[in-house]
């Protein structure tokens, strides 16, 4: 089928205004030349597509990043209290002067470039191997965007059970900046890792990370998400995990114009967990969206969605979550659950929640609701003395705990509950 013609117009104008990373090996360059034509093929996503019906993606798509002002704040700092080894991109380049050494026990870290440019590297079965896996039944060119055009990020080979967490930090210093990261992260049978990520990254924001998580192993990600007013951003996470392994990925979004995260996993081993969970909040000029996708290819296999948002003067909420068990993965237990709180008439949420179900022993359930604060509990507070503005905060963090008790790390659960306590707080006033 023809690509349509404003599709392939936009399409061949994002391409024109990227340059093309530097040569590297036979295998990288074949890997690229393949999402190059994927993405040909696919055209990037027009507001008319099915899965960005609720969010408009011309910004993303246009051929140079709109204006993103830079905005002054800690959230750079935001895991500085955990012990972690510390990976700085500036504008979505790699910054080895703020960075620690790249070196953790148990695991080998490289830059992208340099691992793209040996002609023999375990990167070879991953970059853009899951990326590719991820675009069937649902096509993501944005992703693929980033699998032809990507010229840094990290590359992750995990052999053990990493000393500690590594920090992947973003910094934001053009007000034009746009940033094009790819990760790649591999863990061996019985490895654990967990990687935090933060910053507002860029103007315009397009990332991938890859993980293979082999058997036995685990693997944890806790990130948060701007703080800038006018930054987008689009994520795309693809896993794929073996017999007896565990995933979980959190994720804290404030503010931003526009924010699209898809996550893509694949439960190919028996007896393997992925929970993927996410907490928003939202004022005015503000769109998220959350897009998952979680296969289940294996037997008795657990999965969970949970993603609560909070919104307020006319900002928006999206979620499209999926569920997919396939013949033969019985015994499968998925839950998925989309929330919303809207503290105001203005505000909006689209959720889009689906099942897709060929086996015949299997627990899954999902479900969907958009709501205003519980006057009753409201109520309950006020007549004990709490200030109005108090009690709704109050009601707000009970009512994202769902989602941030995912976390399974007491002390990250800690440092997100603080911030979100620190954006509701400044916005008392």
């Amino acid at each position: 089928m023809a690509l349509p013609q404003v599709k392939q117009d936009a399409t061949e104008a994002r391409l024109a205004a990227t340059d093309r990373p530097a040569k590297g090996a036979a295998w990288a360059e074949t890997a690229r030349d393949a999402a190059l034509s994927r993405v040909r093929s696919m055209g990037l996503p027009h507001r008319r597509d099915e899965y960005w019906k609720f969010t408009t993606p011309d910004s993303l798509v246009q051929p140079d990043a709109p204006a993103a002002a830079v905005h002054v704040s800690d959230e750079t700092n935001t895991f500085d209290e955990v012990e972690r080894l510390h990976i700085v991109f500036v504008d979505g380049v790699f910054d080895a002067s703020a960075s620690d050494e790249l070196a953790l026990e148990g695991v080998n870290i490289e830059r992208l470039a340099d691992a793209v440019s040996t002609d023999i590297h375990w990167a070879k079965d991953v970059y853009g191997v899951l990326e590719l896996r991820g675009q069937d039944p649902v096509a993501r060119p944005l992703a693929a965007l980033n699998t032809a055009l990507a010229s840094d990020g990290v590359v992750i080979h995990v052999t053990g059970k990493a000393s500690k967490p590594i920090n992947l930090v973003y910094h934001h210093t053009s007000d034009t900046s746009d940033a094009i990261l790819h990760h790649v992260i591999k863990l061996d049978q019985g490895a654990d890792l967990t990687v935090l990520e933060n910053g507002p990254a860029a103007a315009r924001f397009n990332k991938v990370m890859e993980v293979d998580v082999a058997d036995g192993a685990t693997f944890h990600h806790v990130r948060t998400q701007g703080r800038d007013h006018e930054r987008r951003a689009v994520t795309h996470l693809f896993a794929r995990l073996g017999e007896e392994s565990t995933f979980k990925s959190f994720t804290l979004t404030a503010n931003g114009a526009l924010t699209r995260n898809e996550c893509v996993v694949e439960l190919t081993g028996d007896n393997a967990a992925a929970h993927v969970a996410g907490a928003c909040v939202g004022d005015g000029d503000f769109l998220h969206d959350d897009t998952v996708f979680i296969t289940h290819d294996a037997v008795n296999c657990e999965s969970r969605q949970v993603f609560k948002k909070v919104l307020r003067n006319g900002a928006r909420g999206v979620f499209q979550g999926k569920i997919l068990v396939k013949p033969g993965a019985q015994k499968t237990d998925g839950y998925q659950i989309s929330q919303s709180l809207l503290l105001d008439g203005d505000s909006e949420f689209d959720a889009k929640p689906e099942l897709e179900i060929y086996a015949d022993d299997v627990a899954c359930s999902h479900g969907s609701t958009t709501g205003a604060i519980d006057e009753d509990g409201l109520f309950y507070l006020r007549a004990r003395g709490v200030p109005e503005d108090i009690a709704t905060n109050l009601m707000t963090l009970a009512f994202l705990a769902e989602a941030v008790e995912e976390i399974e790390d007491e002390s990250l659960r800690n440092i997100i509950v603080s911030r979100l306590e620190g954006w509701l707080d400044r916005r008392l006033g």
